[in-house]
This record gives structure tokens, sequence and C-alpha cells, in this order.
């Protein structure tokens, strides 16, 4: 997408700084902008988006507000290195989309398992499974400078298997697993939903992270949808206390 491309509705009811900061905030949250890189200043930020100075001032600051980016005086605007900033589903199909690649270069995402199972009750839920019916499941640590960040488990229905098979081996599907399912199945997403909570961590993710229990980890589920309403996809990924960020942008008036 352009600097001044087709936004989703509700991002474009917004004011047009905060469209621009969304702007530029995914961009730091898919990993194009990494710290200490130099986001654009307020003149390229006017041109590009066809607004005032003003305008680009306030959409610098407000990504300052959110604890984003630095101002260096007589330098510019920079990423600030903050560690506790974890990419959402959101930011991941744009970055797979933009690049082919679904991680930063100071990511990497290690599978631990990739097999067929029962699915859970919430699995079965989620996916619109018949009672006892098995589904493919993929679980993961991300890390984030060799420090754990996320575990997340993503959940297909089981009969996906038979034409992506590369969902029941242990590798890194470097574009994406919804990206490769698409590709393999002809199955097109069309949209997705996040719910979050917080819980208490389990055991495995206390050791994961490094936890001393008892503590909170916040918990998003996500589901996607395919052209037909069919779900296509469910992921439940969690995250350890003060190492995530899950923020949206919304008028009041």
């Amino acid at each position: 997408m352009s600097e001044a491309g087709t936004m989703p509705e509700l991002e474009q009811s917004l004011p047009k700084y905060l469209q621009i900061a969304g702007h530029i905030r995914d961009r730091i949250l898919r990993g194009d902008l990494q710290p200490g890189d130099e986001v654009p200043s307020e003149r390229q930020i006017a041109s590009e988006w066809n607004v005032s100075r003003p305008t680009a001032t306030k959409a610098l600051e407000a990504l300052r507000v959110q604890g984003l980016v630095e101002s260096r005086r007589g330098s510019g605007t920079y990423v600030l290195n903050r560690y506790d900033l974890n990419r959402r589903a959101r930011e991941r199909y744009q970055k797979a989309d933009q690049t082919g690649r679904i991680y930063p270069p100071n990511e990497r995402a290690e599978i631990v398992a990739a097999e067929i199972v029962e699915a859970p009750a919430h699995v079965v839920e989620a996916l619109a499974l018949g009672s006892g019916q098995r589904a493919v499941r993929r679980h993961r640590i991300t890390y984030r400078d060799d420090q754990p960040v996320e575990t997340s488990t993503s959940w297909y229905p089981a009969d996906i298997a038979d034409r992506a098979p590369r969902l029941v081996e242990r590798g890194r599907i470097r574009e994406g697993t919804l990206a490769y399912v698409e590709s393999t199945t002809g199955r097109r997403a069309r949209h997705a939903y996040d719910r979050v909570a917080a819980r208490l961590a389990g055991e495995e993710e206390l050791a994961v992270f490094g936890l001393t229990g008892p503590a909170a980890v916040l918990v998003v589920r996500h589901v996607v949808f395919d052209l037909d309403e069919r779900p296509l996809e469910f992921a439940e990924a969690v995250y350890p206390p003060d190492a995530w960020t899950y923020e949206q942008q919304y008028t009041i008036h």
C-alpha cells in the first residue's frame, strides 16, 4: 500500500493525522521500520499525504505519545528501541503480502509441534467442526533477539492437510501458514476478528517465558473466514506480562 493508499473504513473515519500515524505505526509493528530507523519527516509526510505541515506535526506527535518514536533536535524522528511491541496478525499478514516473509530480521519462530489431533472444544466451536473431529495443530514459540516473546497455536480443519501437507511438518512456512493454505487450497481469506482476554499463565507458558507464577498473560484468539464465510484458521497467541501491545484508534463522535 502506498503512503496514501486505500485504508479500512474504520481508519478512514479517523482524522487525517491519526490515519498517517496509524500507517507509520503499522510499518513499525511489521518491522519495516526498525529501532533506530528514521521515520518520514514532516516535510515528507506533508508532500506524500498532501496535508499541511501542522497535520504532519500532529501525526508525529501522536506516534511520540504512543511511545513509538523520539525526536532528536536538529536531526529527525526515530523509532524507539521498544522490545514490548508484538506484531498482531494484521501486521504479519501485511508483512507477508509485501515481502513474502512474515517475520522481520530480528525475529524467528520455532515450530515445536505440527500434528493432527482431536480438537479441543473451543477449537471445535471456532472452526465449526463436528464433535470429536480432528484438526491440524501447529504450535510455535516466537523469539525476538533470541528472547521468547510469544507462544501461539494455529488450528485448521484436518482435511486441509490433504492439500497443504506442510502444515503437519515441523518446518517454517516462510510465507506464512495462511498464505500457504490459500495458495494450496484455493480458499481465500476474506476477514478476521480477534478476541482478547487475560488469564494466569500455564506451566508451559511460565517455563517458556521464564516467569515465576502466578503471572498474568495476554491471550488473543484470532479467527479467519474465507469468501464463503467458513472458518479457515483459528489461532491463539499468548504474550507475557509487560511484553505486549494491543491497541486500536477510533473516533468518539
